[in-house]
């Protein structure tokens, strides 16, 4: 909680910017005391302290203004700045009843304040500048409002406002009015608010049906994607705001979310900010209090403001100068049913020229006449085992809902039917794929053994099981269909160009689709230099000369080429293939289902084998490759030296700069990573093009840097990995495309600008950039925030200090982040997957569980009972198609 004594200081230094005039506090400083000891009981400070401070206030309103000047100067620094650390409670025994004077030692009390001088004896006289200062409510420079009391005001306060047009009435004096009771739980379908019903609505109606909703509308709704009554259904609320709580003034406490009923006692308006703004002050009272309450720029509210109107109004409780007070707080009618008031009250995405209040009222109505006429996909014995509601009712509680409680369930129902989907596919394809013939690819234990025997290291023992997962698949008359996952530099590129062999050596041909120029690059020089002359390796890449590509697709058409790698140029149309036996794909989640399924058409049902380098968490690889049989790479060839990774603040940009530089000195080369391409005005982060310049010119330059970022155009980034290959460059300025660059052992460190924006996956996968060589290597995290900052971020970058085993980074990564970033934004595959959380493992496991049973008891789903999940089914995975690969 926030510290009273710190509300206090504002007050005072506000008496000194007024000339110390008493008026800080409507009435006097003296009227803070109720709400100063309210406040500091609370926050457990010491009783005597709470009364000395509370009699030091009091006579403050005594003072003169000089004299008021000397006392705030000695006694605002004798102020607790910090709050009372808890005690541990001892067990208690009894104890003597002490007499009220009685007081604890003087040692274990806060120090005593100053105490004010009587007012008759006068102080040297002290210059105050020009003395008292005019107060003004121009917000730009004084504070918003001044704030009527909360608790128990005998008369209704007064207000220097312009009155409103009925302020002439007789004020009432409300008699205390009890709280409503909470409305009991009830489901929107039995709502008798809702207009009569359009007619011919139904699921596929345009929202052009609903009241208030033209051309000029619809046509900004559907940028929102909303264009008809079933896209309502699914359109939901991006979080939500609990006014369910009803609660006397009294009762209030600041910074909770609160609706309130209470009778107008008086409205006023004030002109601010020189004229150009408006302010609309009210006070209500419910008879336990009264509370200040503010609206800018909304001049007619004064005519719904009138004294003695009951009103209910829902806001979160702020604090000004000490007092409670509602701003910009929700108004609306007791006698009316409320979308925005008393309730759980959803929030919705929103466009331009579309309200909040507008947006409500529409889906309100849009969700009560359709939902109700929503199929439950579902058979009511995996509901009833599940333990899970009704599907319409899912649908109204997860747009308005009556209860928390409700809420949730309403949120399981709808997360445990986005998994099952997600399940039910992947295990479907899994069983169909698992049932297709394919070639048997044998390979003989003389030759893998030769094969293996020819590369410059031996495999390691997680290396060796991942080609004998592998051996054994291709061996089978079923298309393989396997994962192979490994950390940085772990050593997946050599499993693949085996089983490119295996492929060759068996009389099929072989092709692997990395997702830029760079990484395919790279695999191809690496598997050239694994197999040697003996399986001819040719590269095919949207750049490679016309000339050229002919030669390849004549090659790969005729059989003469085996293998070829390349970038998505291998699914264009003129490229067809003799005998594609093995399919290897690279950085899975980056191909879409379909780029991958018109690879593999190309050669009729070859073997499939995906990589990446990214370390999932086997719970969430499961998931979102059920389809698909995993080996893990969990090990590092030896002789790996750790990375050192270090933290750098803003203030240690120096040092950093000092260490690289010697690096380069002995020999080494660096990469230095930055956020973004180019400066941007919205994000205050480095940009590769300007750091590269600053650099070059100002610190850097004695050395050959280099520039790399991904609109260079593929020649131009060619000729700068080459130079930085080849030693040419020395140190090279990047985006996050050096993430998947080339393979530099002489590159030793990697420093990380702005590494507090960036994920721990992909931190990780920059500081595999290094480390591939005989030396020791640096990876320096240099992060845009202070030492002391309490951020998230800050917190992730001493997780990459103290770990660099890339698995439990995922798995904080994911914890943090979530599966659409961790896997990459809107090429994860799991864009339609809304609510469902990958994860809440119980939840994935009950879907598992249940998608298996059903496909056990019927294959295609072609019971009659089954009919509305299959059509579900598949729709999901059509919009699953559009956004990424999940299989």
């Amino acid at each position: 909680m926030a510290n009273p004594f710190d509300i206090l200081r504002g007050m005072l230094r506000n008496e000194n910017t007024r000339g110390y005039d008493n008026r800080t506090v409507s009435g006097g400083l003296d009227k803070y005391i109720p709400a100063f000891e309210q406040q500091t009981r609370k926050a457990s400070f010491d009783d005597a302290l709470i009364a000395e401070v509370a009699a030091w206030i009091r006579d403050y309103g005594t003072l003169t203004p000089e004299q008021r000047a000397e006392a705030i100067k000695a006694f605002a620094p004798t102020l607790p700045t910090s709050l009372p650390k808890p005690q541990p409670q001892p067990a208690r025994t009894p104890q003597p009843v002490q007499s009220p004077a009685r007081r604890p030692p003087q040692e274990q009390r806060p120090p005593r304040p100053p105490q004010l001088p009587s007012a008759p004896e006068p102080l040297p006289q002290r210059s105050v500048g020009n003395g008292k200062t005019e107060f003004t409510q121009d917000v730009e420079a004084a504070p918003k409002m001044e704030a009527a009391p909360v608790q128990n005001q005998a008369s209704p306060p007064a207000l220097t406002l312009q009155p409103s047009p009925r302020a002439d009435r007789p004020q009432p004096r409300p008699a205390p009015r009890p709280i409503p009771p909470k409305p009991t739980p009830r489901s929107p379908a039995k709502r008798k608010d809702l207009p009569p019903e359009p007619a011919g609505v139904g699921l596929d109606a345009p929202l052009t049906v609903l009241r208030g909703i033209g051309p000029k509308q619809a046509e900004n709704l559907q940028r929102l994607d909303l264009r008809t009554m079933r896209d309502a259904l699914s359109f939901f609320p991006r979080r939500y705001v609990d006014y369910s709580e009803l609660k006397t003034i009294n009762r209030l406490e600041y910074g909770e979310e609160v609706t309130i009923v209470a009778q107008v006692w008086d409205t006023g308006t004030q002109r601010i900010q020189g004229g150009r703004s408006v302010m609309i002050k009210s006070v209500l009272s419910d008879g336990t209090g009264t509370i200040e309450v503010t609206w800018f720029n909304q001049p007619w509210l004064v005519n719904k403001l009138t004294p003695g109107r009951q009103v209910q109004v829902a806001g979160r409780v702020d604090q000004y100068l000490g007092r409670l007070t509602l701003q910009n707080p929700v108004l609306e009618d007791i006698d009316r049913e409320s979308l925005n008031t008393g309730r759980i009250v959803p929030v919705y995405p929103l466009t331009k020229d579309v309200t909040a209040n507008a947006m409500r009222r529409w889906m309100y109505e849009a969700v009560g006449y359709t939902a109700p006429r929503v199929t439950d996909s579902l058979p009511e014995t995996i509901r009833s085992r599940a333990k899970l509601t009704p599907y319409s009712d899912a649908l109204l509680q997860i747009h308005f809902p009556d209860s928390q409680e409700q809420l949730a369930a309403a949120r399981k129902r709808l997360a445990f039917d986005e998994m099952l989907l997600l399940q039910l596919g992947v295990q479907r394809q899994r069983a169909e794929w698992k049932s297709e013939a394919a070639q048997s690819l044998v390979v003989f234990d003389e030759t893998l053994d030769a094969l293996a025997g020819s590369l410059p290291y031996v495999l390691t023992s997680a290396q060796q099981r991942a080609v004998a997962d592998v051996r054994a698949d291709m061996a089978r008359p079923a298309p393989m269909n396997r994962l192979l996952q490994g950390d940085v530099g772990s050593g997946k590129t050599v499993v693949a160009a085996l089983a490119m062999a295996i492929a060759v050596g068996a009389g099929a041909q072989a092709a692997l689709m990395a997702p830029t120029a760079i990484l395919a690059e790279q695999h191809y020089r690496s598997i050239t230099k694994l197999l040697g002359d003996n399986d001819p390796v040719r590269l095919l890449l949207g750049a490679t000369p016309e000339s050229e590509k002919r030669e390849i697709y004549d090659g790969l058409r005729d059989g003469s080429i085996k293998i070829v790698i390349g970038t998505q140029a291998l699914i264009q149309e003129k490229v067809e293939f003799a005998n594609l036996g093995l399919v290897v794909v690279d950085e899975q989640h980056r191909f879409g289902v379909a780029q991958r399924a018109r690879l593999r058409s190309k050669g009729g049902n070859p073997h499939l084998l995906v990589m990446t380098a990214t370390p999932i968490p086997r719970t969430l690889a499961l998931t979102l490759y059920g389809d698909l049989d995993l080996s893990i790479i969990d090990e590092m060839p030896p002789g790996r030296l750790p990375i050192d990774t270090r933290i750098l603040y803003i203030d240690e940009r120096e040092r950093a700069y000092a260490f690289l530089r010697k690096q380069v000195q002995d020999g080494r080369q660096a990469y230095v990573i930055c956020p973004l391409v180019e400066e941007s005005e919205k994000v205050e982060a480095k940009s590769a093009v300007e750091e590269y310049d600053r650099l070059q010119t100002q610190v850097f330059a004695d050395l050959r840097l280099g520039l790399l970022h991904g609109r260079m155009k593929a020649d131009e980034k060619d000729a700068v990995m080459t130079a930085f290959r080849d030693g040419e460059v020395q140190v090279i300025v990047s985006t996050s495309v050096v993430e998947v660059g080339v393979d530099v052992p002489n590159a030793s460190t990697v420093l990380v600008e702005g590494a507090n924006r960036f994920g721990l996956s992909q931190l990780h996968q920059f500081r595999g950039r290094v480390g591939r060589g005989a030396y020791q290597s640096y990876c320096l995290l240099a992060s845009d925030l202070g030492s002391a900052a309490k951020d998230e971020s800050n917190a992730r970058l001493k997780a990459m200090e103290q770990t660099q085993d890339g698995f439990v980074l995922a798995e904080k990564d994911l914890e943090i982040r979530g599966p659409g970033e961790f896997l990459g934004t809107r090429q994860s595959g799991f864009g339609d997957l809304r609510l469902a959380k990958l994860t809440d493992l119980p939840m994935i496991d009950l879907a598992r569980r249940e998608a298996a049973a059903l496909l056990a008891a019927d294959p295609k789903l072609e019971q009659p009972e089954h009919a509305a999940i299959a059509g579900r089914l598949a729709e999901f995975w059509r919009k699953m198609e559009g956004a990424g690969d999940v299989s």
